[in-house]
C-alpha cells in the first residue's frame, strides 16, 4: 500500500475543490459569463448613457460583471468576464488580485476595461496573462455619465470603468489585477 503524507493529501483535496468551485463546467459556464456580461452593460447604458459612445468607439471591450474581493490583512479578489469585440464574446477571462496591508471587509462590483486602439487590444489578446497598471485611465461612477470618446482616446488607449459597488471594503480597483484566458 502507497503511504500519502497527510499534508499532501490535504493540499491536494484543497487544490481540487477549488478548482471545482472556480469551475462551472461545459458551455453552461459560458453562457452564465455571458449572461452577467449583457446585464453589466445594460446597467451600465441605462445609469450612464454617455458611455455608449465609448462602446461604440472602442475597438473591444473585457466586461467583467462580477468580481468579488475580500480582505483580512491579506485580500484577493477574483471574477470572471468575456472579451467582446463588435458586441461578439471573443474570448473569456479570468480576473485575480492578491493584496496586503491594513484592511478588512468584502465586496463585489463590476468593471469594463474599454480598449480604444486596436493596438491595446492586440497586445491585450497576445499576452499569456496581462496585468493593469498605469496604463489604464480609470473613470468613477461618479463621473461616468460625464466622459465623451473624443476626450478620453486622447488620453489613453485602455479605459476602465468600475460601477455597481456593494459591500463593506472601501474602494475598488483594478489596478495590479491579472487577467487571464480561460475556458468557463
Amino acid at each position: 500500500m502507497i503511504s500519502i503524507p497527510r499534508r499532501t493529501l490535504l493540499s491536494g483535496a484543497a487544490a481540487s475543490l477549488a478548482l471545482s468551485a472556480c469551475s462551472s463546467g461545459g458551455r453552461s459556464g459560458a453562457a452564465k459569463v455571458d449572461a452577467r456580461a449583457d446585464a453589466a452593460l445594460a446597467f451600465i447604458d441605462s445609469n450612464h448613457p454617455d458611455t455608449r459612445e465609448l462602446r461604440e468607439k472602442a475597438a473591444g471591450m473585457l466586461v467583467m460583471p462580477l468580481v468579488t474581493e475580500a480582505s483580512f490583512f491579506y485580500g484577493g479578489a477574483y471574477g470572471r468576464g468575456a472579451l467582446r469585440i463588435n458586441d461578439a464574446t471573443v474570448d473569456y477571462y479570468s480576473a485575480t488580485q492578491a493584496s496586503f496591508g491594513l484592511q478588512a471587509g468584502a465586496q463585489q462590483y463590476a468593471h469594463i476595461l474599454f480598449f480604444m486602439t486596436e493596438e491595446a487590444l492586440s497586445s491585450f489578446r497576445a499576452s499569456q496573462g496581462w496585468a493593469a497598471g498605469a496604463d489604464i485611465e480609470y473613470v468613477s461612477r461618479d463621473v461616468g455619465g460625464n466622459i465623451a470618446a473624443e476626450t478620453t482616446t486622447a488620453l489613453a488607449p485602455i479605459i476602465g470603468i468600475v460601477f455597481g459597488q456593494a459591500g463593506l471594503l472601501a474602494g475598488a480597483s483594478v489596478t495590479g489585477t491579472k487577467y487571464t484566458r480561460i475556458v468557463p
